[in-house]
């Protein structure tokens, strides 16, 4: 196994020895003494969960946000990664759902960007608390990525790659990792840019916009995560976290894969990533305000309501996924995030 998905498998797998209570004092041990608007919080959101297909599940967040705090609640989408990590970091967002990496890159331009929840694992603790990051090529090509009976990455060099976004961590710096480690390669611009390793390189700003990318046959190669494709791709042939698996669009997908029913791909590189956080910027939010948020998030309520939580193969999108029975969110800190710190060198 390759030496950062070790690492990331060792973060994912086992539970912090602190143990979740811990992560909790830690993340309420914070500087928690921002003041912020006191009639409004303005939560952003990833082009991911920006789109309508979350219209419903964003509208009961913001409910239950509204009703913790008694005030009146914004939801900021955007069609840009960079537009939300700018908004919590500057303050103009008090609450942000995003990717690990997004979160790493928003806390390294202010450290008053804190974790506040994260989405546990299948057994409702840290254990498992991660989702999985794909290099996807057509099923049509796939043999072409075979080393012997193994899929291999020696093949993507000089392809046309799709990747989501730089600040995606799955979507583009768990699989340039990847990449990195299999050909050498020394830092992440040579990946980034056309005309260098890849003939050409291509963002789809969101996951289901680089699966699309591939299926349309603008790329050869192109990285997306499993839980944003659930609502549009089902696992046809092995499973969620073996590559050789296949996913095929599902016959009624809505946009942007209306035009792609039937379209099969192949993972030939599976990672592990750990859940991204939902965030707070401790200078622009106050105290009070942040520790009754944080208590409705992590309540069994929470929990069961089915417009925030659906399961893999769903026909209802939501902004989470139970992987398991006992699925919520869970208080976090920082430290838990130290892999991905490693990863992303920030």
């Amino acid at each position: 196994m390759k030496k950062t998905s070790k690492l990331l498998l060792l973060a994912l797998g086992v539970t912090l020895a602190v143990g979740v209570s811990a992560c909790s004092k830690q993340a309420q041990g914070a500087d928690n003494s921002g003041s912020g608007d006191k009639d409004k919080i303005t939560m952003v959101f990833y082009p991911n969960e920006s789109a309508k297909d979350f219209d419903d599940s964003r509208a009961e967040l913001q409910k239950k946000i509204e009703d913790a705090t008694h005030k009146k609640v914004v939801m900021q989408k955007t069609t840009d990664y960079n537009v939300a990590i700018e908004a919590i970091a500057s303050g103009k967002a008090q609450l942000a759902f995003m990717g690990a990496d997004g979160y790493i890159q928003a806390r390294s331009l202010n450290k008053k960007v804190n974790p506040l929840v994260v989405l546990s694992g299948p057994k409702g603790t840290l254990e498992g608390a991660s989702y999985r990051s794909y290099l996807m090529v057509p099923k049509a090509k796939a043999d072409a990525y075979k080393d012997g009976d193994q899929y291999s990455l020696k093949g993507v060099k000089g392809k046309k790659i799709s990747f989501v976004s730089q600040s995606s961590t799955s979507g583009f710096a768990v699989p340039t990792d990847a990449i990195q480690r299999e050909f050498k390669v020394k830092d992440k611009d040579t990946l980034s840019n056309s005309g260098k390793f890849f003939s050409k390189v291509m963002y789809g700003n969101t996951h289901p916009g680089s699966a699309v990318n591939l299926l349309k046959g603008d790329a050869d190669v192109a990285a997306f995560d499993d839980i944003d494709l659930y609502p549009y791709l089902k696992l046809t042939s092995g499973s969620y976290d073996k590559a050789g698996s296949e996913f095929t669009v599902k016959d009624d997908a809505k946009a942007p894969f209306q035009d792609l029913h039937g379209k099969t791909a192949v993972a030939i590189e599976v990672s592990p990533v750990q859940n991204g956080p939902l965030v707070v910027n401790d200078k622009a939010l106050a105290k009070s305000d942040r520790d009754k948020i944080q208590k409705a998030l992590t309540s069994k309520e929470f929990a069961e309501d089915k417009k925030l939580f659906t399961t893999p193969g769903s026909k209802t999108t939501s902004l989470f996924q139970k992987t398991g029975a006992d699925t919520h969110l869970l208080p976090i800190s920082d430290s838990w995030y130290a892999p991905t710190h490693k990863l992303v060198g920030k």
